[in-house]
């Protein structure tokens, strides 16, 4: 991968979009989702700012956007992660690239607060995050159940913005 681009995401990028987050459930270590909404649904629950698609040599590789954990004013500037890199992108730190765009993207919308609940099997999922700065918050022990029926834990990663008011707080 030569050239690595990284751009918000327009509506007509839902067909790539949809099929990285099917591969993504398809691992069954990324999500307890099992079916990818239609695009209608996803962006009626996803934050409209912050929402990012990494292209690799013109060819979109993965995705990432923020939904906000509460509609409360007062926490106006948290949102949880999502993030995924395509299946034949992935193990080539593509998802540094994207995680590290989403938030300085975020601060610069005003987010104080980034959350991302990891599943207790995806260790690169939780290594990413900690290298681009989240921390360990705490384990949720047997918190949902998996497709197979198997109680799992998932690991609460928490990602602060360098300052209490980052730059668009006010904006939010």
């Amino acid at each position: 991968m030569s050239k690595i681009e990284i751009r918000p995401m327009e509506p007509e990028d839902w067909s790539a979009v949809s099929r990285i987050y099917l591969e993504g459930i398809a691992t069954e270590h990324a999500t307890f989702q099992t079916t990818c909404p239609p695009y209608s649904a996803w962006d009626a629950s996803h934050a409209k700012e912050c929402r990012l698609v990494l292209l690799a040599d013109g060819v979109i590789a993965g995705w990432t956007a923020l939904r906000r954990v509460d509609p409360r004013w007062c926490y106006r500037g948290v949102a949880e992660v999502s993030i995924y890199v395509g299946e034949q992108f992935r193990g080539h730190g593509l998802g540094y690239h994207l995680l590290t765009e989403l938030c300085h993207q975020a601060e610069k919308a005003g987010y104080w607060t980034l959350q991302s609940t990891v599943l207790q099997d995806n260790a690169a999922s939780r290594a990413l995050h900690t290298k681009c700065g989240f921390r360990l918050v705490g384990r949720r022990e047997r918190i949902a159940r998996d497709c197979h029926g198997r109680w799992l834990d998932t690991f609460l990663m928490e990602y602060r913005a360098a300052t209490n008011e980052p730059e668009g707080y006010k904006k939010l």
